[in-house]
């Protein structure tokens, strides 16, 4: 027993230190956390307001009070950019969570039974992925109508092929080994061997499945808010505070009006990608860091 618990405390170690030496991912966890650290303690500790507007001002340029000045209704930018980026951040997290709890249990089903479950499941992965994912968002939000939850949820929902694929192809690799086949041959029951041998590896491209599909939920998000249907004023997030800056006077005059989410749209999809990227290879025996 010892000899397994070191074992496995040595691989973890390993992959601790192997991502500490990318440098990238380094950077960009130390972005995020700054990020979800502002987006989150900051509002509640200077109760800040994202509706709160000030009267008889709109489009006001910045100034020692408004450090990103005020939006057509009299909004400040600033705090409407923090509740945009914690909006964000939920829809990311949230429906890549949902996605993550369909598409695993499918995917060990279709990958260790095999027969009937993986003709249906994989059948199901296909259909899904051969449609264009945006499209069909805007289907069933249209249907269902725009709302920060219903987004979230569609979002998920059409996550989770990503997640059966990756583990799809995980179990079939592992089923085929030595230590399942003798776990088969002393009678351990389906789930043992699936809780014990074939599910913690799959664990490595799971998290970093994750990270890849949190910023495109993110991105998904964005886009449709952008475009109307997705997380629907006054709540702030990136895509409709983008959204408020459609017209010409404000992209030619206004550019503390929309550089800002832009910029904070960037950094947080290209922070979790790198990050996604450390993962990859400090999981990935082969690679030396």
């Amino acid at each position: 027993m010892k000899s397994v618990e070191n074992k496995h405390s040595s691989y973890y170690s390993d992959v601790f230190r192997k991502f500490r030496r990318h440098k990238i991912a380094m950077f960009c966890l130390g972005i995020m956390t700054f990020i979800i650290i502002a987006v989150l303690f900051i509002p509640p500790l200077l109760g800040l307001d994202p509706s709160k507007a000030t009267l008889g001002k709109s489009f006001q340029e910045p100034d020692g009070i408004f450090i990103l000045g005020l939006d057509r209704l009299g909004r400040d930018n600033f705090v409407r950019l923090l509740y945009g980026g914690r909006t964000s951040l939920l829809v990311g997290l949230v429906s890549t969570f949902i996605s993550i709890i369909i598409g695993v249990p499918l995917g060990l089903c279709a990958g260790y039974f095999r027969g009937p479950f993986e003709v249906i499941i994989m059948r199901m992965v296909d259909i899904f992925m051969v449609f264009p994912s945006m499209i069909l968002i805007l289907v069933f939000v249209s249907i269902i109508g725009p709302s920060i939850w219903s987004v979230t949820i569609i979002i998920g929902i059409m996550g989770w092929p990503n997640f059966a694929r990756i583990v799809y192809g995980s179990v079939l690799s592992v089923t085929s080994k030595e230590y399942v086949e003798s776990a088969h041959a002393i009678g351990a029951s389906h789930f043992r061997i699936i809780k014990d041998y074939i599910l913690p590896n799959a664990i490595s491209p799971i998290l970093v499945t994750t990270t890849y599909r949190t910023a495109s939920a993110i991105l998904e998000e964005a886009s449709l808010s952008y475009l109307g249907m997705g997380v629907q004023p006054p709540t702030a997030s990136l895509g409709n505070i983008l959204n408020d800056a459609q017209s010409i006077t404000t992209l030619t005059m206004r550019p503390w009006f929309w550089i800002p989410p832009g910029l904070l749209l960037m950094f947080i999809v290209l922070s979790i990608n790198f990050i996604g990227d450390g993962l990859r290879d400090a999981l990935d025996p082969k690679m030396k860091v």
